[in-house]
Parts: C-alpha cells; sequence; structure tokens
C-alpha cells in the first residue's frame, strides 16, 4: 500500500468553475484518486479556493463588495459544482483559513532562518489617480515576448510567460487605462529563487522519465534561462499578513503562499480527523508519492517555485506534476475574465454530470490542447456512451432479468474468451491510468464494450433461449462478468454510473469495496435488478438551440450534387506505421493499409499528433486525389481532419470496420 497526495490547482474565487477547469485538473486528478483508492493505496487528495489572488479584489470593486464577501460567495458555489459532479476531495478547504495563515507563517520562518528571505527596496507600479501601489493583475500591457495585448503584469495567458510589470509594453492601470504607470520605491521581502538552480536542475535529471514532455521541456526552458530572486510581499490589504515590523500595510504575495495550501490542508485534514498527525504518513515518508494536477499555466509554480521552497525547508518534492494543455471553446482559452466559458452550474442545470465526466475524459487535453463544441459533445455522448456502453449493459442485464427473474447460475464460463478480453483491457487500463494516460485507459475500457456487443451479436442467446436454456445461462453468466468487470472499471470515470450497474447486477456491497482486482475475479451467481437506462439520448437540435443563439449557427457550404459527391473515394484504413520525414520538422509518413497494398501517407501532423497516437488508429483517407510531392516524398491520398483555428481532429469510425470500408 501507497501513500500517495494528490494535489490539485485551487482555483481563484472570483467566479464559477467552467469546463476547462474541469477538464484540465479537477476530473484528472479525481480519475487518478479514485482509481489508486480501488487499489487499495492511501489517497489525500486536497485543494480549495484560492481567496487572497487580485482577481478576487477586481470582482470586489466591480461588485461594489468587499474581497472576502466576493470570495466567500464563490468559494461555496466552487465547492458545490465539485460534489456535483463527483470530484472525491478528501478536504477542499480555502486560503482564509487560521489553520492557512499558521502555515505559511511556519514556511515563511523556516525559509528565513534558512537564510533564503531578506527585504529589498524595489520599484512597483503606481498608479497616481488611484493615490496606490498597484498588484501585477491590476497592471496591463502588450508582451514583450509574442507581442500579444492584455498581458498582465504578473503572466501573459497567450504564450505563457511570467512577467513583472515593468517589462510589460506601454504598461496602465487596468482600472484607469488613460492614467500614465508610474514606478515608485517600496520595501519588499524577496525569496531568493536564484539560490536553487542548480538543485533543480540536478531534480529534473533524476529520473523524470514518467513526467510528460510538455512538462520537461516547459520547466527545462526556464531553468536554462536562469532563475531571478522574486518578492513575496506586496502592498495590499487583503490577504495573509506578514508577520514582521513595519510590513503592517503588506500582504503575503499569492503566488508564494496558495501553493502552500497543499501542506496547510494536509494538516487541516489531519485536524479534523481528531488525528493530528496523521498528515505525516503523506508528508514525512519518503516513499509517499506526490502527484500535482494543474493545466499548463501553471507549471512553473509547481516545477520550480514550490519544489525551491521545498527545498529551502527540507520537505518532499513531487513525484509528478501531470499538467493538462489548455481545453478550448471555438478554439479560444476558456477565460473567465472575459466570460468566455461553458460554465459548470449552468451545465449541471441542464445536462448530466456524468455525460460530461465522460466526455471530458475521452478528449481530455493531455499532450495538446482539445476544442469543446456542443455537436461534438452529443455526438460522443450519443454514439459512445449511450450506443456503446450504456447499450452493452442495458441489453445484457435487461435480457437476463427478463428470461431468467428469480436468478442466474453457472459453474464455469461458456465463453472463456470474455474473460480474456477482460484481462487483455483491464491490464491496459491499468499501466494508463498508473501513467497519467487516461483517454487511452478510456479507450481500453471501450474497446472491450464495443468487442462484447459484437460478440452478444454473434452468441445471439435469444435464439439459444429457445433451444437450450442451461446453455443460453452459462453464457448470460459471461456476459454479465463482462459487465461486472466493466462496473468496476468505470468506476474512476463514471462512479455513479459503475454503482447503479453494480446494484442492478445484484452483487454485494459496491465497486469501490470490491476493489480494482475484483474485475478479474468474476461470479457465479446473479439476481438481478430490472434496469433503468443509464443515460438519457441528447436530441442535438435541441442542445444547439439552448446553447447557441440563432445567428450564431454555422452557415453551411454551397449545396452540391451528389454526383459531384460520388466522385471523392474516401475509405477507411488502419496506420500500421509511422516514421518521421527525413527532410521536414513537421511531417510524418505512415503506413495506411486498405485491405490490400499499404499505401504511404505524406501528413503536416507532427507536432500535433504523437507517433503512438495515431499507430494502430482507423482514420478516413480520400484515395483517389491526385499524389503529390512533399520533400521528396510521394503521398499517396490525403487523410481527413476537422481543423478549428489552431485544432487538428482527425476524422476516424466510431466502431471498428474492415480496413477499406468505403465512406458514403
Amino acid at each position: 500500500m501507497k501513500h500517495i497526495l494528490v494535489a490539485v490547482a485551487w482555483p481563484y474565487a472570483n467566479g464559477p468553475l467552467h469546463l476547462g477547469h474541469m477538464a484540465g485538473c479537477y476530473l484528472p486528478a479525481d480519475i487518478f484518486a479514485r482509481y489508486h483508492r480501488l487499489k487499495g493505496n492511501r489517497v489525500l487528495m486536497v485543494s480549495g479556493s484560492d481567496m487572497h489572488g487580485t482577481p478576487i479584489m477586481v470582482t470586489a470593486q466591480q461588485e461594489g463588495a468587499k474581497p472576502e464577501e466576493v470570495a466567500l460567495r464563490y468559494h461555496k458555489l466552487i465547492t458545490s459544482s465539485l460534489e456535483e459532479m463527483g470530484i472525491s476531495f478528501d478536504l477542499f478547504t480555502h486560503t482564509h483559513t487560521p489553520e492557512h495563515e499558521a502555515v505559511v507563517h511556519e514556511i515563511l520562518g523556516r525559509l528565513d532562518e534558512a537564510g533564503f528571505i531578506e527585504p529589498r527596496t524595489t520599484t512597483a507600479p503606481y498608479d497616481p489617480k488611484a493615490g496606490q501601489f498597484l498588484p501585477d493583475r491590476y497592471v496591463e500591457g502588450t508582451c514583450p515576448h509574442c507581442k500579444s495585448t492584455g498581458a498582465r503584469g504578473d503572466q501573459c495567458d497567450e504564450c505563457g510567460k511570467t512577467l513583472d510589470a515593468d517589462e510589460l509594453i506601454d504598461p496602465h492601470p487596468k482600472l484607469n487605462p488613460d492614467v500614465p504607470l508610474e514606478f515608485r520605491e517600496t520595501e519588499h521581502l524577496f525569496f531568493r529563487l536564484s539560490a536553487f538552480r542548480e538543485q533543480l536542475l540536478e531534480w529534473l535529471s533524476e529520473g523524470k522519465g514518467h513526467w510528460k514532455s510538455n512538462v520537461l521541456k516547459f520547466t527545462r526552458n526556464w531553468l536554462e534561462e536562469g532563475l531571478e530572486d522574486r518578492a513575496i510581499t506586496r502592498d495590499l490589504e487583503w490577504g495573509v499578513p506578514v508577520p514582521r515590523d513595519g510590513y503592517e500595510s503588506k500582504r503575503i504575495y499569492v503566488w508564494f503562499e496558495a501553493v502552500m495550501g497543499y501542506y496547510s490542508a494536509s494538516r487541516h485534514w489531519a485536524q479534523l480527523q481528531g488525528e493530528p498527525e496523521e498528515w505525516r504518513k503523506w508528508w514525512d515518508d519518503p516513499e509517499a508519492e506526490h502527484r500535482y494536477f494543474m493545466a499548463k499555466d501553471n507549471i512553473p509554480f509547481h516545477t520550480i517555485i514550490w519544489p525551491a521552497m521545498l527545498l529551502g525547508c527540507g520537505m518532499q518534492l513531487p513525484h509528478d506534476v501531470p499538467a493538462n494543455e489548455y481545453l478550448l471553446l471555438d478554439s479560444a482559452q476558456f477565460s473567465k475574465s472575459r466570460r468566455h466559458a461553458v460554465w459548470i452550474p449552468d451545465y449541471l442545470e441542464r445536462y448530466d454530470s456524468e455525460a460530461l465526466r465522460y466526455y471530458l475524459a475521452a478528449v481530455m487535453p493531455e499532450q495538446k490542447d482539445a476544442n469543446f463544441s456542443w455537436e461534438d459533445y452529443v455526438t460522443r455522448v450519443n454514439t459512445e456512451l449511450i450506443g456503446n456502453l450504456g447499450n452493452l449493459l442495458h441489453r445484457v442485464v435487461s435480457f437476463a432479468q427478463k428470461n431468467f427473474p428469480d436468478g442466474l447460475h453457472a459453474d464455469e464460463c461458456a465463453l472463456p474468451e470474455l474473460r480474456d478480453r477482460v484481462a487483455t483491457a483491464h491490464a491496459k487500463m491499468d499501466a494508463a491510468l498508473a501513467a497519467c494516460k487516461f483517454k487511452r485507459g478510456l479507450a481500453a475500457m471501450l474497446e472491450l464494450s464495443q468487442a462484447t456487443n459484437a460478440a452478444l451479436n454473434a452468441a445471439a442467446p435469444w435464439k439459444l433461449l429457445k433451444q437450450d436454456r442451461a446453455a443460453c445461462e452459462a453464457q448470460l453468466v459471461g456476459f454479465l462478468n463482462v459487465c461486472r468487470a466493466l462496473s468496476i472499471m468505470m468506476m474512476p470515470f463514471l462512479p455513479r454510473t459503475g454503482e447503479t450497474a453494480w446494484r442492478y447486477l445484484g452483487q454485494p456491497g459496491t465497486p469501490q469495496a470490491a476493489g480494482w482486482e475484483a474485475a478479474l475475479d468474476g461470479a457465479t451467481d446473479f439476481t438481478l435488478q430490472r434496469p433503468e437506462p443509464l443515460f438519457a439520448k441528447l436530441d442535438l437540435k435541441q442542445v444547439l438551440e439552448k446553447e447557441m443563439p440563432q445567428d450564431e449557427l454555422p452557415e453551411l457550404k454551397p449545396e452540391i450534387s451528389f454526383d459531384d459527391f460520388k466522385k471523392l473515394d474516401i475509405r477507411v484504413g488502419t496506420v500500421v506505421g509511422v516514421e518521421k520525414h527525413p527532410d521536414a520538422d513537421k511531417l510524418w509518413l505512415l503506413d495506411v493499409d486498405f485491405g490490400g497494398p499499404t499505401r504511404r501517407l505524406v501528413t503536416g501532423l507532427r507536432g500535433v499528433y504523437e507517433a503512438d497516437e495515431l499507430q494502430g488508429r482507423q482514420i478516413a483517407v480520400l484515395v483517389n486525389l491526385q499524389r503529390a510531392k512533399f520533400r521528396g516524398v510521394e503521398s499517396e491520398g490525403m487523410l481527413l481532419a476537422a481543423e478549428s483555428g489552431k485544432l487538428v481532429s482527425l476524422l476516424q469510425p466510431d466502431q471498428q470496420v474492415e480496413n477499406g470500408s468505403r465512406i458514403h
């Protein structure tokens, strides 16, 4: 048994959560935590609302309210959304607690005693009209790196670079944009971050093969550019007080104190359990693993700044930081400040939380940005979640319950190949979830469900029932055991659905209590309940009319004749080989099997898809397109993909079909 800390990014308490938050960190963290609990490991999953960030001050000023009122109101809303989405925190707290303040002062004292904190006189942005020093988020301007307008004094959201206000081009006060910004002297405490560069480089080189490549690259680039000491106090009235004479009007900078929340929340959780030293099993045991889940804009805070603070205090370093890329909406980043989002509370008023968990897991931006669209959401829920997984569970259980209302029994499985399929899928899922490759884990479960649907059609127990009732019963027990395994395997992704399916199957206890390995055990007796459909099918037209104003519905291209369409020869093939183009950094060479001779395609998907994401995938290809050479290599067709802004998504059948199948 391992002790695993699942530490999840802290949302600013200045608005509701949106789908980008859920796909970026909360759902992946929950999948990982639920999987390890099923495995029998002790998981402590903590996070909370960031109450002291300047976004809260901006929102409070806009609403004419006090920052504390705004923060507590949105903390309550955020907590409710997480609970309704089934995110299983052991403690979701916030940073405006006595427990957190005490820990912040403790860590600050330890770093100060070790010589890593020192006062310095510096310049800070000052708004002469407001008569006050400005927090970094109250300063806006043009990014010096990517030239994006609207960059803040702490970070550019467009390129991800962290900034200081004086680095911006044409900086100005956010609330008084026509007032020239001034920089005046003020004294602040600084954290000597530069002292940890060599230690961090050494730590990063030690066995980080399990880290995502984007996280390693981002972090190494930061370290190679060099580290600068950072101010840890600000001229503010809202936040954690500074325990030092002369600093009464200043507060701890939020980037410095918020990351301490993982530690303060762990200790707070232990107090609430009535076992105040229990947190040490996660923080003092060198064998314990710490995993930090967040989106890519938070990478440096968790791979550089927080680890430096931990090194300065002699505390446990992260085992992994599996940060995700962004989920986009209409090819633009979800944003609270720009009100560009699908909000979780709004979604939950209309649709099923489990359907959203499924969809976000299926499109999770693990290695590259993903795009949310209502059309794709409806299609995947109807065809994959309902048409594949839900369909199998409902048809097997309902048929078996109707024809064997007193229960089913079989001494051994009549279809041993079903047991082998379960074992294969279970092993794939196990490896994928342990490595935080959640899309791959979900795909393994769907492959099992799809293959079992096909096996059910081939076995046709409804025909066998009339000929040999005992043989039919033995077959059904085999199919019911696949459903039993699926009810356990879906628990990390669809916990409510897994528990419902387990109950329909008449299994004792809960799938959580049975544990991960119980999926391989099988059962010989089933006393079934009459099942209700697990999911409600969605109507695309109704969803679009509800979610998109009529003038925003996509326009159609001019009509073409059916004869024009018939000229296109589009077929499905399987990628059986992936190579780098020898003379082009952005091109893959794909060998595609169409059920006959293999064809070679040249495609510009390097940097969009990794080789292992393409290998074995079925794709749609226009095979009668005139051949063309790209950097000396001839392409014998063109694969089809959807393009939305910067996003590219391959078209593929929702079920496995024979290679060479035509698309009509």
